[in-house]
């Protein structure tokens, strides 16, 4: 007879289940991952093990056909007139920064909690990253204080859309149209996600996608993409992605090498077959946190009426945030803090000033914040499981 499987008794302890014993004295324990690349690849093995055959027949290993392929499907998906596949998300935001003209001296609004690409590109350019604090309940860039960080020098902003959810795009594409500054959108955790109805990405002048294997959408590698309704921003982009140049050894900029693969190209349009059914399965198991965890004391994400999140990460603010977290791995729950360490208290970006206590909202956030799985690949008995080791977690407190 097959033994039980794990569950969380009443004080959080992980057992077997009929005999009390715990899990770690020998029982097999539950595993949940943060991730489960695993489960994907089952859904998409064959038909990608045969466009990856396609494209060696072909030997166009760097752009061609399916990059182009790729790059129609994912700009209709998000409701944009073009995109521009590139190396990954980094250079997404690189290149898009140089197609808007940003460059040394400049200066470029955006959140200190997030991924650090986002201010990184800024800098790499010459320009100074701005930051500005984020909402307490969505984590995305507070649109109010923008104003008050706009100076002669501000040549553009880049809202994140963090963990799924957009930013108050309308007010911020105010205030930049007010004041001439380009808006960058970083989407690359809520490809997918809507704001008042339009799409993530089709917003400002541009949207950045990353397909890094842990995203919504992933490849095997490195990936991502331009996506804008400005032609003439896409045709800069083109260029700038193969080193600037417009025709055999004539360079019209100095970009970069920024050209995604083909085999990349193959791997995601497979899977954009599968991307609105995944998104689904993360927003179900989304609201089944949020329904098992409401009377448990964690503060669970908060997602504006007019938006739609894709729940890249799902994310609650908790007390004794470093011991549930310790906890939860212990009864083979993955989990994640995303991000410990806001922006503007990196050590490379020291020189610009900031100091602890400029960003408050940030820093509780990086204090208190605890990303559990979300994955498409969880089962209604996994959600349950996670919710019910963080309940018994607080009751034996």
């Amino acid at each position: 007879m097959a033994k039980p499987a794990a569950r969380p008794a009443a004080d959080g302890r992980v057992t077997t289940g009929t005999d009390g014993k715990d899990a770690r004295r020998g029982a097999v324990m539950k595993q949940i991952g943060m991730l489960d690349l695993a489960g994907e690849l089952a859904e998409v093995r064959e038909p990608i093990r045969a466009g990856l055959d396609a494209v060696l027949d072909s030997r166009q290993f760097v752009l061609g056909p399916q990059v182009e392929e790729l790059e129609r499907r994912v700009s209709a998906f998000s409701r944009c007139r073009r995109g521009v596949g590139v190396s990954s998300g980094t250079d997404a935001l690189l290149c898009a920064l140089m197609a808007a003209g940003v460059g040394s001296g400049d200066e470029v609004i955006t959140t200190p909690f997030t991924f650090f690409a986002t201010a990184g590109c800024i800098r790499r350019l010459g320009a100074r990253p701005v930051f500005v604090d984020i909402e307490e309940d969505t984590f995305n860039i507070d649109v109010s204080q923008i104003p008050a960080a706009i100076t002669p020098r501000t040549r553009a902003i880049i809202p994140v859309h963090l963990f799924g959810q957009c930013a108050d795009m309308d007010e911020i594409c105010v205030v930049a149209d007010h004041h001439d500054l380009v808006v960058i959108e970083d989407v690359a955790q809520a490809i997918g996600a809507t704001y008042r109805g339009r799409r993530a990405g089709s917003l400002g002048a541009a949207g950045c996608l990353s397909f890094y294997p842990t995203k919504n959408l992933g490849g095997f590698g490195e990936g991502g993409m331009i996506i804008t309704n400005d032609q003439a921003f896409a045709d800069r982009c083109v260029l700038l992605r193969n080193h600037g140049q417009s025709g055999a050894y004539r360079h019209e900029y100095v970009g970069g090498n920024f050209r995604l693969d083909a085999f990349q190209a193959v791997v995601l349009l497979v899977k954009m077959d599968h991307l609105e059914a995944w998104n689904a399965a993360r927003q179900a198991n989304a609201d089944r946190y949020t329904e098992r965890l409401v009377d448990v004391p964690v503060r669970t994400p908060q997602v504006r009426d007019y938006n739609v999140s894709v729940y890249h990460q799902y994310s609650i603010l908790c007390d004794r945030r470093d011991a549930l977290r310790e906890h939860l791995r212990g009864a083979g729950v993955g989990c994640g803090v995303y991000y410990p360490m806001p922006l503007h208290l990196q050590p490379c970006f020291a020189d610009l000033g900031y100091t602890r206590g400029d960003f408050r909202r940030a820093e509780r956030a990086a204090d208190r914040i605890l990303c559990l799985p979300v994955h498409p690949m969880l089962k209604a008995e996994d959600v349950d499981y996670v919710a019910e080791c963080i309940a018994g977690f607080y009751r034996r407190r």
